[in-house]
């Protein structure tokens, strides 16, 4: 696939820039530190990218608490992007779209549509209509909402986030 000049104009200033500094919060109420597999990966996929892991947590699944701290954490000045994991089904718990939406400035609808393609073409078939991942900015920041499964945070990260992280943060500082 050719890309447009602007699309590979954009990629190279992007690509420029410095490692993004990324905050990585695990949203459960089953996981703990210890048997948490999804945050560790996420940590692990993000540094060997380039890129440093200024922040990390393991929250409860409770929409007060997520909402607050991710607005925090886009408040320092050592995080450019919010990864959280988890909380994007369709259970009575899963609040972390709830959380993280009203905090957004601008939604990127492609991101929750590219990952559910990507999810049915190669993992779960018409089960990625189940995952409510969502994308977004605030105040220069890109937030990212991932299902918890470690193979969900893999492909997210792989396929769809790392291959685009400096770009969309190139953006966002225009």
């Amino acid at each position: 696939m050719t890309l447009p000049v602007g699309t590979v104009e954009h990629r190279t200033a992007g690509a420029s820039r410095p490692a993004a500094h990324v905050a990585v919060v695990v949203v459960s109420d089953k996981r703990t530190l210890a048997t948490d597999e999804s945050g560790p990966l996420a940590k692990s996929l993000l540094s060997d990218a380039g890129h440093i892991v200024t922040f990390f947590a393991l929250v409860p699944n409770d929409e007060v608490q997520t909402r607050a701290l991710v607005s925090d954490l886009i408040a320092r000045a050592d995080v450019d992007a919010v990864v959280l994991c988890g909380g994007t089904g369709l259970g009575a718990k899963d609040r972390t779209v709830e959380a993280v939406r009203p905090l957004l400035e601008k939604e990127l609808p492609g991101f929750g549509e590219l990952f559910r393609f990507i999810s049915y073409q190669e993992q779960i078939g018409t089960a990625a209509i189940l995952t409510r991942a969502l994308a977004g900015s605030v105040n220069g920041k890109l937030i990212v909402s991932l299902p918890g499964s470690k193979a969900a945070v893999e492909l997210a990260l792989t396929k769809v986030l790392l291959p685009e992280l400096q770009h969309l943060l190139h953006e966002l500082r225009r």
